[in-house]
């Protein structure tokens, strides 16, 4: 993904706000990204190189991908409605899903054939090899920019959680930023291994590596695009939200003077910063009913003041001693609820 992909991280800084400037600056990232395929391309016709064809395909990809994520960023923050009570967090999730699979579709499939045709097809000379390592040194300075930018800004965001940043990659809800991390590394290794198989094809007079390079660009593709795509089905399908969040507004729940047990704890990830929480809890059996009901309305508001993220909460006032709920409970989670909440 060329020197645009920061681009993207700068919207989802801003991901209320979708004014002209952000749109016009992820506008020219995709013109500069299909810039780059172009430039690539006619270098990979130029010489001959499965391997520089490849990346062509790379840095298409990544343009496919600066558009889907930025459709994801817009229409993920539409206010909910009728039809979507809980909001359209999750189209960033969908949006994601569908850039993992233009990597492997756009990208991996055809570096795939390349390489394919280079190793099984007629003899090819290559022919002015400095063209594709002038251009691919060109590309990867422009690269290294926007991969260290990347890297910026997921330290400068795990730092801000209190977080390591592999522990923050793990557990961000957010898909943007792990997307251009994985796309920007991927695209400075797929640079080495292409003017790796332009070197040795020059030097050995010999296609295969060229074809070799292609191949390993394809596969390179293929377990980037897997890796969103797993990333993006568990947000999908609705997953729990940071353990740290959950562990925290378990202990504040039971803090409470009016809460005799956290029964039962259940989120749910309905869009980047935005959790679901259904609380089942045991209530001092001395409340009224009045009582009970300015309690949790109290409750409510204070864990939304206390968790920015929590965007839906339900409380359920429910007898601890329930065997029917107890065993729910322990069926879904087994100890480790226990354990990790003692």
């Amino acid at each position: 993904m060329a020197p645009g992909a920061h681009t993207v991280l700068d919207v989802a800084a801003d991901q209320e706000g979708h004014g002209g400037g952000s749109t016009f600056t992820v506008v020219l990232a995709l013109l500069v990204n299909l810039g780059i395929a172009a430039m690539k391309a006619v270098a990979g016709a130029i010489t001959g190189s499965a391997a520089l064809l490849a990346e062509a395909a790379h840095s298409v990809a990544d343009t496919f991908t600066e558009v889907l994520l930025l459709t994801a960023l817009r229409r993920s923050a539409r206010p909910a409605d009728v039809r979507h009570p809980f909001g359209y967090g999750k189209e960033r999730y969908f949006w994601s899903l569908m850039a993992a699979v233009s990597i492997f579709a756009s990208g991996a499939v055809f570096a795939f054939l390349q390489g394919i045709e280079a190793l099984t097809g007629e003899r090819t000379e290559q022919l002015r090899p400095t063209v594709g390592y002038v251009v691919l040194a060109l590309a990867f300075a422009m690269e290294i920019v926007s991969w260290r930018r990347a890297i910026r800004q997921v330290r400068t965001e795990a730092a801000a959680e209190g977080r390591r940043p592999r522990e923050y990659l793990r557990y961000s809800d957010d898909p943007t930023v792990r997307t251009v991390l994985l796309e920007d590394s991927a695209a400075l290794i797929g640079l080495l291994l292409a003017f790796a198989g332009v070197g040795l094809h020059h030097l050995t007079g010999s296609a295969v590596w060229d074809g070799l390079a292609s191949i390993a660009i394809a596969v390179l593709l293929a377990v980037v695009a897997y890796s969103l795509g797993r990333t993006n089905k568990r947000l999908l399908i609705g997953q729990q939200a940071d353990p740290n969040l959950v562990r925290a507004v378990y202990r504040w729940l039971r803090e409470q003077p009016e809460v005799t047990a956290v029964v039962d704890l259940l989120t749910m990830v309905t869009g980047t910063d935005h959790v679901l929480l259904c609380a089942r809890v045991d209530f001092d059996d001395a409340l009224g009913v009045a009582e009970l009901e300015r309690t949790c309305v109290r409750l409510a508001s204070d864990l939304t003041e206390e968790f920015a993220e929590l965007d839906e909460i339900f409380l359920e006032p429910v007898p601890r001693t329930d065997q029917e709920l107890r065993a729910r409970v322990l069926a879904r989670y087994g100890d480790v609820f226990r354990r990790g909440h003692e």
